[in-house]
């Protein structure tokens, strides 16, 4: 099938932030913001730092991304032996080939691209033609390059480091070696620019840092790491002499560079490599990414000079095993990973997402140390199974997880995103096997838990308290695995290992039925409204028993490989199962037939179908990402038909990250595909004005706005003196009397005023004979309704002249011929006729112009009719049609 899923096509993926490539920083002149790029995978993202929030998602390329850099107007993303420019954070506008092995550094210079190989071959590009400008090749066995850095004031000169500790400043203009530095018997793995001009931080891989000044040659000072090599450095430039070193462990140290010691630490800032660290130009503010998914923005307030999370973007740093849907609106992801975490995932917005934390085996800091357990011990290993019931989660915990070994459960409450406070674990002689599977009644009040002894213990949620089991000490003689409870938590059905399916009476504990199966069941899903029951067996066959008839009504084999999740639709018709032969499929349930199948890249680990059913969340092998696919059929009508038993599906691509709608930005200095509506749409349209509707809509209406605005009694003369009095110049000081008052001066205007043509009058007499009235009408756009007005009046002042009559109506004929500023020329021209009705009637030229107007006025009302006719009709059909 060329199509792919007929039923699901990729989103999103959730939850995936950074991996092991060191970010780049850009700062944007326009917009005054820093920007964070991160690589996941074959694609990189954009996050503005000042919120977090992702701004762009690159094109994918072909390889996994292994180093990024960026300039004022590029991201240079290298995959492979290939390096690619991207413009707009999006697109790939210049690739340079030329390397023979794998490109591991990246440094922009100017308007030169410098990069560094696996083999030790460094390349000069230009930038905008691509060409190569420099080669220069060293011999891996004396000069393996590891780290590049370009000294500041230091004009074409770049520091390269060596993994056997020696440095060479080199001019790449020039292309010759100007000094060699002999090392410190360590391996470069860090260069960093200092605050000072000539000095640089060298980190070494033996945990030495040191601080030297390459003008003089001469060592500063020194620092020793006690976690390792030196991951990256990174010093401050607000004024704090301080330097950060990030290490292989997660820790940060941060070194006061005036007291030549060691300040404060950041104890797992992140739980792998701390892959770079950077200071923001002039702010207290470190950004640190690693390969555990996580980007942190760390800022110094604290007393003493120490560092506090500020904000955070964080995933599960081990693969995610387990994902559920949380509540009733579908918009909630529990997801639990083996790294030990439980997250929820918002698909809507990513300010929502919570992180529950790690399990713990004891919450209180005081017994912690009496024992005298180390932080991993503390821990709890992974979540293997998990229920979740939002109905009393205010109240208390609604979330109850299995972890793997380990015969206790946790509750988890959602509310306040941390673990319970509640370990559900059966009586002392009955503490045998470890807990594997777990539901949560509708009703959110019981917990029922099973073992891999075959116990089946049901607990309160609220108290934690034991409150029996079923079937007495073992309800199976295998291990159960898997366990469900109705709506109504009048039945409780169990699978063991026994080949047993088991229905017993809730509030008794007393079983009523069992049915023999044909294997042993993998696992077991329930949907509670329409009663269906599945479950997956280890032959890699799926069962469907009716819970009413307790009967097996449907039976599904296709899958080759182990059956790894499964989940119903909301209307309880289709069953989506997920397996190890890397294939998706959906059953419809009425017609019993496999209506829809498609390929995965990876294995699918687990899967859940949302209540409301847009979206179709999976997992999978070895990805960080939570996985989100559309519901083709709630947008348009799918035809779904039976496929025949040599199907053979096609590959789906994973999804790729989206960026918010309200977080886009265009993030580069110039943008020059930016759409621009053109002035007239179509020969056939009219085009308003972009004018205030007061602009327009108030000229015929200027006397009655006059008559309601005027005074009720002319101003009053003032009742003292002027503040400043009038003085005559003169070394005597004397003041001036008025030569006339307010009263005696004359309001009448004079014949020579009258006579004065308006700017608007002259151009409009000079366009009718160059027939173009842009001019004039620019002017009249200008005004406001009572300048209008008077420009429309003057027109027959006895400076104006006989022939602006007709020069306006053939003004106005222009307008309505273009389509455009309709709404201007309609206003416009009821204005004229108000005022000059009677002087038109009586010149034959102008009441030609007229007839003229009228018939272009009805011809293209009758146009504008028809097609607001044609809208309104498939408007109201739209409206009363059934469809």
């Amino acid at each position: 099938m060329p199509g792919g899923s007929v039923l699901f096509s990729g989103f999103r993926v959730l939850a995936l932030y950074s991996n092991h490539v060191p970010h780049a920083l850009r700062y944007h002149k326009k917009h005054r913001e820093f920007y964070l790029v991160t690589a996941a995978g074959k694609c990189f993202h954009t996050y503005n730092v000042n919120r977090l929030g992702i701004v762009s998602v690159s094109n994918s390329l072909s390889d996994d991304i292994s180093c990024l850099a960026s300039d004022r107007m590029l991201v240079f993303a290298a995959a492979g032996r290939l390096i690619s420019a991207f413009a707009r954070n999006k697109e790939v506008v210049m690739c340079y080939r030329g390397h023979h092995k794998e490109v591991r550094l990246l440094l922009p210079l100017g308007d030169q691209l410098i990069s560094a190989d696996a083999g030790s071959d460094v390349i000069v590009w230009d930038v905008q033609g691509g060409d190569v400008y420099l080669r220069l090749q060293f011999d891996s066995a004396s000069f393996a390059v590891s780290a590049m850095m370009h000294p500041s004031t230091y004009l074409n000169k770049v520091l390269l480091g060596s993994s056997q500790g020696a440095l060479q400043l080199w001019n790449i203009k020039t292309s010759k070696l100007l000094f060699t530095f002999p090392g410190w018997s360590a391996g470069v793995t860090a260069l960093q620019q200092s605050p000072a001009v000539d000095v640089v931080g060298v980190g070494t891989a033996t945990g030495r840092i040191i601080i030297h000044n390459i003008r003089l040659d001469e060592t500063l000072m020194s620092f020793t790491q006690d976690w390792g090599p030196i991951s990256s450095l990174a010093f401050r430039t607000d004024g704090s002499p301080i330097l950060a070193s990030g290490s292989p462990q997660g820790h940060i140290a941060f070194w006061d560079l005036e007291r030549r010691q060691l300040v404060t630490q950041q104890r797992h800032a992140h739980s792998t490599a701390v892959a770079a660290a950077t200071f923001l130009h002039g702010e207290p503010l470190l950004i640190t990414n690693g390969a555990d998914n996580a980007i942190k923005v760390w800022i110094f307030d604290q007393e003493g000079g120490g560092a506090r999370l500020l904000r955070c973007r964080q995933g599960h740093s081990a693969p995610p095993t387990t994902i559920r849907h949380h509540g009733n609106d579908g918009k909630n992801i529990l997801s639990a990973g083996q790294d030990g975490t439980l997250q929820s995932f918002s698909t809507v917005h990513e300010r929502f997402n919570k992180n529950l934390g790690h399990g713990s085996i004891n919450k209180k800091k005081e017994q912690k140390k009496k024992k005298g357990l180390s932080y991993e011990q503390l821990r709890l290993p992974a979540i293997t199974a998990l229920s979740s019931a939002a109905a009393h989660q205010s109240d208390w915990d609604g979330i109850v997880a299995c972890h793997r070994g380990r015969l206790a459960t946790t509750t988890w409450n959602y509310q306040r995103c941390t673990m319970g406070a509640h370990h559900l674990q059966p009586p002392a002689e009955h503490r045998t096997g470890v807990a594997t599977a777990v539901d949560i009644t509708s009703c959110g009040n019981f917990a029922v838990i099973g073992s891999s002894s075959g116990r089946v213990d049901v607990y309160n949620l609220q108290s934690g308290l034991h409150r029996g089991g079923f079937g007495g000490d073992r309800a199976h003689t295998g291990a159960v695995r898997g366990i469900a409870t109705e709506t109504l938590n009048q039945l409780t059905l169990t699978a063991g290992s026994d080949w047993l399916l088991k229905f017993w009476r809730f509030k008794t504990r007393k079983q009523e039925e069992e049915l023999k199966l044909p294997a042993a069941p993998a696992s077991m899903m329930l949907h509670r409204d329409s009663g269906m029951l599945a479950l997956a067996l280890d032959d890699f066959t799926l069962l469907v028993v009716d819970i009413e008839t307790r009967r097996v009504i449907r039976k599904f084999a296709g899958h080759h490989g182990n059956i790894n999740d499964m989940t119903f639709s909301p209307d309880g018709r289709w069953l989506v199962t997920a397996a190890m032969d890397c294939t998706i499929r959906t059953w419809d349930l009425p017609s019993g037939c496999l209506v829809d199948c498609f390929l995965v890249a990876m294995a699918p680990t687990s899967m859940s179908l949302s209540p409301t059913g847009d979206f179709l969340v999976t997992t999978h092998v070895d990805s960080l990402g939570v996985y989100l696919w559309t519901n083709k059929s709630l947008c348009g009508p799918v035809g779904l038909r039976p496929l025949p038993a040599d199907f053979l599906p096609s590959e789906e691509t994973l999804p790729g990250v989206k960026a918010d709608a309200s977080e886009q930005e265009v993030t580069s200095e110039e943008f020059d595909d930016a759409y621009e509506s053109a002035e007239q749409l179509g020969a056939e349209l009219v085009t308003l004005s972009l004018l205030p509707e007061s602009r327009w809509k108030s000229l015929m209406h200027l006397d009655a706005i006059k008559r309601r605005n005027k005074p009720v009694a002319p101003p009053a003369a003032p009742a003292a003196a002027p503040f400043f009095l009038p003085t005559v110049t003169g070394l005597t000081p004397r003041f001036t009397s008025p030569t006339a008052t307010e009263e005696t001066q004359s309001r009448l205007l004079g014949s020579a005023l009258l006579s004065q043509r308006s700017e608007f009058t002259s151009d409009l007499e000079s366009a009718l004979q160059t027939r173009s009235f842009e001019r004039p009408l620019r002017l009249l756009k200008d005004c406001g309704p009572a300048a209008v007005s008077l420009e429309i009046t003057s027109l027959t002042s006895p400076g104006g002249g006989a022939s602006l009559l007709p020069a306006f109506i053939q003004m106005i004929d222009s307008m309505l011929a273009s389509g455009r500023d309709f709404d201007l020329a309609q206003g416009y021209l009821g204005l004229f006729l108000k005022l000059h009705l009677r002087s038109l009637s009586q010149d034959s030229v102008a009441m030609a112009a007229l007839l003229n107007l009228s018939n272009r006025l009805e011809a293209g009302w009758a146009e504008l009719r028809t097609s607001f006719d044609q809208s309104m009709c498939l408007l109201s059909y739209a409206k009363s049609a059934l469809l």
